[in-house]
């Protein structure tokens, strides 16, 4: 499933332990005099237009998701009718909305750092894109799905994940039942032809355009503070090993054997360099107050992070020019971006312990 586990704060706290011993805080009046050196708008404007654009385009699979369903109903959802009546029609829908769904990952996947790293917006990236389904209650989504007949799906999976596999046809439980998908009527059912319940797509983009909605009002209202800014860096570098993990058990590693049923449509590296640009954005935004305090700190900081941010572009574009990697090439890579995430993550941890800035917990 398309999950990662909830970032715990404690984590990196411990990991950066022994960086922050004998560190103090500054007195109230130094502390405000620094934080004031931080430029927080522009992460802000980074988070809202990230926001709408995800809004964009989950409205534009909604509406695609309405005419499939039109569709779908003009036959009594007989899928072998659908295809006989319509496939041409279903094919170019269903094609449009993959080309979609590949726009709206990066939308989120670039602000994630932000959504996933502070603990008031963090539900936001558990129902959209990390959440369980109800095998493991204590990383599950908080929703359920209901269809026009009144069937329900109890937290069923994050929004991301159950769109993708509905529409490349990796989860069975999402497809229509009794008919082949096959789309471009060759005769046989390719890698990535899906022909999804009609009922519970429809649904889930009911649900998942709703919680994007719902994310970009509370984007806009969202005034980021230094601890926001310094938490969610803290809590999002120090991932990349469960972000490997989900490459390695992916198509792009595993090909046919691949255990992954989500990650098809975008290579996990696409999403790794990202998060990781978007980490990037947020550090930039409270370096001057890091900066005032301890320059060379600053700016060692931010010359690591753009070195992780660069390693995963690399690996990103080697793999999109035809490169191959192996499940092991996989593991010793991700050990190394997680041993440069940590270090980052404890020099933030340094940073924000010596600026008297409090680190949240989710």
């Amino acid at each position: 499933m398309r999950r990662r586990a909830k970032p715990v704060l404690a984590v990196a706290l411990a990991a950066a332990a022994a960086l922050i011993a004998g560190c103090g805080g500054d007195d109230d009046a130094e502390t405000a005099t620094v934080a004031a050196a931080a430029e927080l708008t522009p992460v802000k404007t980074y988070l809202t237009d990230h926001s709408a654009d995800l809004v964009a385009q989950v409205e534009e699979l909604k509406a695609n998701a309405d005419a499939y369903y039109d569709l779908a109903e003009s036959v009594d959802f007989d899928y072998g009718r659908l295809l006989d009546e319509h496939r041409e029609e279903v094919a170019e829908l269903l094609d449009d909305s993959k080309q979609v769904f590949v726009a709206a990952n990066p939308a989120y996947e670039q602000m994630e750092g932000i959504v996933a790293g502070v603990p008031r917006l963090a539900h936001y990236d558990v129902d959209i894109d990390a959440g369980s389904d109800a095998s493991t209650p204590e990383d599950a989504v908080s929703f359920t799905l209901t269809t026009v007949d009144g069937d329900k799906l109890e937290q069923p999976g994050n929004l991301f994940f159950l769109t993708e596999t509905a529409l490349y046809g990796t989860n069975e439980e999402l497809q229509s039942k009794g008919v082949e998908a096959d789309l471009d009527g060759d005769g046989e059912v390719a890698f990535g032809e899906g022909l999804p319940d009609a009922k519970i797509y429809r649904a889930t983009l009911e649900e998942f355009e709703s919680q994007a909605k719902s994310l970009d009002e509370d984007a806009q209202e969202f005034e980021p503070s230094p601890s926001d800014a310094l938490t969610s860096i803290v809590v999002m570098t120090p991932t990349m090993s469960e972000y490997f993990e989900a490459w390695k058990n992916s198509r792009f590693i595993a090909g046919d054997a691949a255990a992954e049923e989500g990650f098809v449509a975008t290579s996990r590296l696409s999403d790794i360099a990202d998060i990781l640009g978007g980490i990037l954005v947020t550090y930039e935004g409270i370096e001057p107050m890091v900066a005032a305090e301890n320059e060379a700190q600053a700016t060692q900081t931010r010359e690591e992070l753009e070195d992780l941010v660069a390693f995963a572009a690399d690996l990103r574009d080697r793999e999109a020019g035809g490169e191959k990697f192996s499940a092991k090439q996989a593991d010793a890579l991700g050990a190394q971006a997680q041993a440069q995430a940590e270090a980052i993550a404890g020099q933030v941890t340094q940073a924000a312990s010596q600026l008297g800035v409090e680190l949240q917990e989710g």
